[in-house]
């Protein structure tokens, strides 16, 4: 996989606009092409470039930000890779039953720095979860999604140049013991959820729909 040749769901030809984002649904996709292929958009994009929305799942994956440290690492071999990424953050579990979206935008042109733009993910989340009757929050000393005291959705980025890559991870149907051998987002003992757990019958293909219009919706 390159940044050159992921199938778009934008028209071919269609004139760009600056403000205009082109979704990219992309299936199940490995971890390190999928990262590096961010970097290469990212590298390559110009003033003129639309930003983009890439709609993904990973294989079994732990990835570790740049802030992470050894000792959150898995305390037992479970076979599951381990990645040191250049986002934020500390570590965390992709796998397959998880939404993950990645946001490559032009943030100065958007007018938008990292706070307000964490702070926008999050409630994208809170807003779909809210339709279904379920609250979340934030928190401002742990970005992040929360169902009471447990993680659902997970969030890190990476600036270059005034513009990012990497995003947000979406836990929906998963088998979420991989994340009991780590310290989930470097805190020991976290609690972590899905929505199958909280009584959610919809899979990720319909969920990650439903968070790509919310992100949309909040981006326009």
């Amino acid at each position: 996989m390159t940044a050159t040749v992921i199938a778009s769901d934008t028209p071919a030809g269609m004139r760009k606009h600056a403000l205009e984002v082109h979704v990219r649904r992309l299936g199940r996709v490995d971890y390190e092409p999928a990262w590096r292929a961010m970097r290469e958009f990212t590298s390559a994009r110009s003033t003129d470039s639309a930003d983009e929305l890439w709609l993904l799942e990973h294989p079994p994956v732990y990835t570790l930000g740049i802030a992470g440290r050894d000792e959150h690492l898995p305390r037992a071999e479970n076979g599951i890779p381990v990645i040191r990424t250049d986002r934020g953050g500390q570590i965390t579990y992709h796998g397959p039953g998880q939404v993950v979206l990645y946001l490559l935008l032009d943030m100065r042109r958007r007018g938008l720095s990292v706070r307000p733009l964490v702070r926008l993910m999050e409630k994208a989340v809170i807003d779909l979860l809210a339709g279904y009757g379920l609250a979340a929050a934030g928190r401002i000393e742990a970005p992040g999604v929360y169902v009471g005291d447990a993680k659902i959705a997970a969030l890190g980025l990476r600036i270059r140049n005034g513009c990012c890559y990497h995003g947000l991870a979406f836990n929906v149907d998963m088998d979420l013991s991989p994340f009991r051998a780590i310290d989930p987002c470097g805190y020991s003992g976290l609690a972590v959820t899905q929505t199958r757990d909280l009584g959610i019958v919809d899979g990720a293909g319909v969920l990650g729909d439903k968070l790509l219009d919310h992100l949309l919706r909040r981006l326009a």
